[in-house]
């Protein structure tokens, strides 16, 4: 064979090029992909956990109210119930809450469903009078909650 039969030509360069960025496109696309569903992180209101709407084994968000005298205290560790005016569901958390947890507030935890309790592993309390989650402020609205 001659030396000549494997030069390759501009043209045939040139699709060469272009097919490697597009497998790298694909590549870098199938990775952010990836990653955004990793970090993806559902909202659930205690009636679609009771309706068994949870995902499984997964991560979620769980808001609604602090329902009024449900706040136990134990050392560090601390539940409490959830409510969205139609159903609740038991938290447990260990760590420190946000200055603005209160009982009859609005509430956002999040973490993993074990078996009929919320396992959260962080709680973020509502910032002012006006705030608080659309998804949450809706399912207190639908539930008939002021």
């Amino acid at each position: 064979m001659s030396a000549r039969a494997w030069v390759m030509k501009p043209r045939h360069l040139r699709l060469l090029g272009l097919l490697a960025m597009l497998a790298l496109l694909a590549l870098a696309g199938g990775l952010v992909l990836k990653a955004f569903r990793q970090n993806l992180v559902f909202f659930i209101t205690p009636t679609e956990i009771a309706q068994g709407r949870a995902p499984a084994g997964e991560r979620f968000r769980l808001g609604g109210l602090v329902a009024p005298g449900s706040v136990q205290r134990a050392g560090s560790d601390l539940s409490f119930e959830v409510t969205d005016g139609a159903q609740q569901v038991r938290v447990s958390y260990r760590g420190a809450l946000p200055d603005l947890f209160r009982e009859g507030k609005g509430v956002v935890a999040q973490g993993r469903l074990s078996g009929v309790q919320f396992m959260a592993d962080e709680v973020l309390a509502k910032h002012d009078e006006n705030y608080m989650p659309p998804e949450a402020a809706a399912a207190l609205k639908q539930a008939g909650t002021p």
